[in-house]
């Protein structure tokens, strides 16, 4: 329920607060006056996009504030509660609209976005003027509007649920099936490569091995005749090397009993001397294994020529083939298991079909049900509004079915969407006799307020919004039926926080509260104030309204009438 409003710097508005109560308020005032500029307000603090033209002439920030008392199981507290605002002691709601510069949001004292304000919000009021009514003209408004007179909102909200569910199914499935026909080809050349290294059956480092088994091979010749002269100068020969260390070793051996000090040198000779020897044999043994063969030479050059081909092809290293035979294996799994995920899809979009076609089925089984109880609901209600005779239906068409649709988005007929299967129409014959019609094609100004109303006053029980707002519910309606509007909107008020805004005393007369809109010229500038009126000053208001310009005693007394007529 609304409870405070504060406007700074908003349009002709200077600064204005006010106070709400529960039950009907009225705010009444001549043409021009600001009304509608307060709704306007109202209409930002519930999510409306913002405009800098806004902003009061000459200053920079526009300043609104409402503070709205929130009962604790209402579907506002539960999600400002998921948002993660306390409203335990009220919902207090800011805008800040720059002339320059970005508007600024704050929900509870804290900075939020336009996002979380209307989430909050889609419960908080609801705002039925001229813009509701040709709302009301939308057939998709028809649907829901008959999803809350039936009780049918979580059950159209698992048909949501599951067709959210089905679109992602459905988009998983058909990019499974393009992969699978994109990569027929591409298995083939898959199996090809990783068939191709797996024969060569290359080994890590396997070249470098080859590598140096070729130099080998090719200077055996050299590497034989070297190393066998190296033996002998350091062993074989006459005069060889090891056979000179030996005498130094045996010279400086003799020495040492002259200088003790040679001693030690003597025993490093000798041991040297010992270690050429070890050389001299590790060389003999290396001769042995020094092999002159053409064939295998051939055969490694071959081998080599195949790796590096294959080097080229899969990233310059055996590292790299290797890696790449690895990955053609994981892919060609991949792919070989393609069909069997494509079916596991399949299977689950079979059975998730079957579940959105029982809960569609039954939301449109429920929905003719309630369907007919609304019709009946509503000629009753505009009966009460001077609209008697009136005939009203809902007419029900399967969804347009696109030929490019998925077969899991068909049902009987009808395409699936989010709400359903089902389109509805609003039909109505305001006068005996008529043929039924669309109501866009129908409804005056003053019948739609009717009808509206008639609306409003039937989901009055079910609709969770605390506060309704009504601008222009009088446009084209006269005193007579203006009385019974008013005793409607008086109805409502015992079920939500309505305020309202009249032309009419008809409608006026009805308010527990009433409240005066105004505007005047002080210092040069154009100010709207809003008083409450009471006693007197309301009856002069009434008088007013009836009157107009000129109130004579016989209006006052009209007025004064109106009041105390009900």
């Amino acid at each position: 329920m609304l409870r405070e409003l504060s406007i700074k710097n908003f349009a002709i508005i200077d600064d204005l607060s006010v106070t709400f109560e529960k039950g009907l308020t009225v705010l009444t005032g001549e043409t021009g006056a600001g009304k509608s500029i307060i709704l306007n307000a109202v209409n930002l603090l519930l999510g409306s996009r913002a405009s800098p033209e806004l902003v009061r002439s000459s200053e920079e920030t526009a300043e609104l504030e409402a503070l709205f008392e929130v009962p604790p199981e209402s579907p506002v507290a539960k999600v400002a509660k998921e948002q993660g605002f306390d409203v335990s002691e009220g919902l207090l709601i800011r805008r800040l609209i720059q002339e320059k510069g970005r508007h600024r949001v704050y929900i509870n004292g804290q900075l939020a976005t336009l996002h979380m304000l209307s989430a909050i919000n889609e419960h908080l009021a609801s705002i039925s003027g001229q813009h509701a009514h040709q709302g009301l003209l939308r057939p998709e408004q028809h649907l829901q509007v008959l999803d809350q007179f039936g009780g049918l909102t979580k059950l159209r909200g698992r048909v949501s649920a599951y067709h959210q569910e089905m679109l992602l199914l459905i988009t998983e499935y058909a990019g499974l099936k393009r992969q699978h026909v994109e990569q027929t080809e591409h298995r083939e050349l898959l199996e090809f490569q990783y068939r191709e290294i797996q024969q060569a059956g290359v080994t890590r480092d396997e070249d470098i091995g080859l590598e140096e088994e070729r130099q080998r091979l090719r200077h055996a010749h050299r590497l034989h005749e070297t190393v066998g002269r190296c033996v002998d100068r350091l062993y074989g020969a006459e005069g060889a090397v090891v056979e000179h260390v030996a005498e130094v070793a045996k010279e400086l051996e003799a020495l040492g009993s002259i200088d003790s000090s040679l001693t030690p040198l003597a025993k490093r000779v000798e041991e040297a001397s010992f270690q050429l020897e070890d050389v001299a044999n590790d060389l003999r043994g290396y001769l042995h294994h020094v092999i002159f063969d053409n064939d295998r030479l051939e055969e490694i050059e071959l081998r080599l020529d195949l790796l590096q081909k294959l080097k080229r092809k899969y990233g310059g290293s055996l590292e790299s083939v290797l890696d790449h035979e690895q990955e053609a294996e994981e892919a060609l799994q991949r792919i070989s298991m393609l069909p069997e995920h494509i079916a596991e899809v399949k299977e689950k979009l079979d059975e998730l079909y079957k579940k959105l076609s029982k809960v569609c089925r039954e939301l449109s089984r429920k929905r003719r049900k309630a369907a007919e109880q609304l019709s009946a609901k509503v000629q009753q209600e505009l009966a009460t509004v001077k609209m008697s005779g009136t005939r009203f239906e809902v007419s029900f068409t399967p969804n347009p079915v696109n030929e490019a649709v998925d077969s899991h988005l068909l049902l009987d007929g009808s395409g699936i969407e989010a709400n359903g299967i089902d389109r509805i129409d609003f039909l109505i014959a305001p006068n005996v006799g008529e043929d039924l019609r669309p109501l866009a094609q129908i409804a005056s100004g003053g019948e739609l307020s009717r009808i509206v109303l008639a609306l409003k006053g039937i989901l009055a029980t079910k609709e969770s919004v605390e506060t309704l707002i009504f601008d222009e519910v009088d446009a084209g309606i006269g005193g007579g039926v203006a009385e019974v509007v008013g005793k409607k909107l008086q109805s409502l008020s015992h079920f939500h926080q309505v305020i309202c805004i009249s032309h009419l005393p008809q409608i006026a007369q009805f308010g527990m509260h009433h409240f005066k809109v105004a505007k005047k010229v002080y210092r040069g500038r154009t100010r709207t104030s809003m008083t409450p009126l009471q006693g007197d000053e309301r009856v002069k208001e009434l008088a007013r309204m009836l009157g107009g310009v000129k109130v004579t005693k016989k209006t006052l007394d009209h007025a004064r009438e109106m009041m105390t007529g009900h």
